[in-house]
């Protein structure tokens, strides 16, 4: 009930092929695509229900088996090679099913999905999955375990729906939970007197830049530049790829922004609480275990300051929700609130919407799908040739695997048009050896 409680966007494409058990020109593709679906629902049934709302910012996950929305679509007069470099496109948005939030939430289908056949034969898969209901491993497991039904293998691994592991519905704990609670107040704005101070209502673009693992490596070793020392890597361990460049990609924002140096900046971090918990949650825990948590500086001190700087930030914010104690404390202390609206993402409904949590200039938000298992969806013709997300907001940030399997990483970002040329120069020019 925190945090974005919109829908996740994804899309998956395959191309035509011969030699598959199932073919995607295949008269009755999407009357077994339904009927699968249907059958996985059976087992993943939260996804068929609806949130309901129950007052002061909380809603119910209402199982009430009103089903999810499938909508198809057709491309005939397009190919995907005319798509051509899909690692470099930024616009699937036509591939993914479109969420209506004008309507009310009690109403918003938890998942939708969107199968658009293209003139080669081939097929985009699109899914727009609510995140109030289910984080990234969740999502991934219902898809794979859809594929597994599609191609006749029956559910491998079925859902943990008790959502008693966390507490759900049961009162706090204690009434002074020993919890920051400047972890959950909103993200920096700008200063008054910097211009653009209504960031959200800039156009914005998408970008997706390569970074090879040399390149990784090299952000690496000026991130642990000054024979590691504990005060710059935290009793001597280096800073990890995701340490690494979501602060190189936190400094090159700022640089491109022209943020003032006394601007205070932050970088929200999304946590995953399943290991973290005593005792750890089931592997096959379905629904949204991830924290967002929060590394604050200055902007002149990201700027100025070594990477490394940036980097401990970073860590730090992470090992402050390394343990039980301080996840059972930011339960407790949400469950205390009186009203948790001023702790959900409004802006991925509506950008004119001016209260919540705002991860654009002077913020960014970085998701890391560095370690989720993102390739290999097979539903019975042949896995995919590529996967795709898309990112509307200043500040959405996303770190992806490169699709060759040579230790690449993607960092797709959405900024303000007048900012991303400056943030790409930066991005590439200030690796030094």
């Amino acid at each position: 009930m925190i945090g974005a409680i919109t829908h996740v966007p994804t899309v998956f494409f395959y191309r035509s092929s011969t030699s598959t058990r199932l073919r995607t020109t295949d008269s009755g593709l999407l009357d077994h695509l339904k009927d699968s679906l249907a059958r996985t629902l059976v087992k993943f049934y939260p996804l068929a229900g609806r949130l309901e709302p129950i007052g002061r910012g909380r809603f119910d996950l209402d199982c009430n088996g009103l089903g999810v929305l499938f909508i198809e679509a057709e491309a005939q007069t397009t190919s995907l090679d005319d798509l051509g470099d899909l690692s470099c496109c930024t616009d699937f948005q036509p591939l993914i099913p479109e969420v209506d939030y004008d309507r009310p939430i009690g109403e918003w289908p938890l998942l939708l999905v969107q199968v658009t056949k293209f003139g080669c034969g081939g097929i985009g898969l699109g899914f727009s999955i609510s995140h109030a209901v289910v984080d990234g491993l969740s999502a991934l497991h219902f898809k794979n375990e859809w594929a597994r039904v599609t191609r006749g293998e029956g559910i491998g691994t079925a859902p943990y729906l008790d959502r008693g592991v966390l507490r759900a519905g049961l009162p706090p704990v204690s009434r002074q939970p020993r919890f920051d609670p400047a972890e959950f107040q909103r993200p920096p704005v700008l200063l008054p007197d910097h211009a653009g101070a209504k960031p959200y209502h800039h156009e914005t673009t998408v970008a997706k830049l390569k970074m090879t693992k040399t390149k990784v490596q090299m952000l690496k070793d000026m991130a642990n530049a000054g024979g590691r020392t504990p005060s710059s890597t935290f009793d001597g361990r280096p800073f990890s790829t995701y340490e690494t460049l979501t602060a190189h990609t936190w400094r090159c924002a700022c640089k491109a922004r022209k943020l003032r140096p006394d601007q205070p900046t932050s970088v929200g971090v999304c946590v995953d609480s399943r290991r973290r918990t005593s005792p750890p949650l089931p592997d096959a825990y379905f629904g949204n275990a991830v924290l967002d948590v929060k590394a604050a500086a200055l902007a002149g001190d990201v700027v100025a300051r070594p990477l490394g700087f940036a980097a401990g930030k970073i860590r730090k914010a992470v090992e402050k929700a390394d343990s039980s104690e301080f996840l059972s404390s930011a339960v407790d202390y949400l469950k205390n609130q009186p009203d948790l609206s001023e702790f959900q993402d409004f802006h991925a409904e509506d950008d004119d919407v001016d209260d919540g949590p705002f991860f654009g200039m002077p913020n960014l938000g970085v998701i890391s799908w560095l370690r989720l298992p993102m390739v290999g969806l097979d539903f019975g013709f042949g896995k995919e040739v590529y996967m795709g997300s898309t990112h509307e907001f200043d500040g959405d940030t996303m770190l992806l695997p490169g699709r060759d399997g040579d230790g690449a990483i993607v960092v797709a970002i959405c900024l303000r048009v007048d900012h991303m040329e400056a943030f790409k120069r930066c991005f590439y020019g200030d690796i030094v050896v």
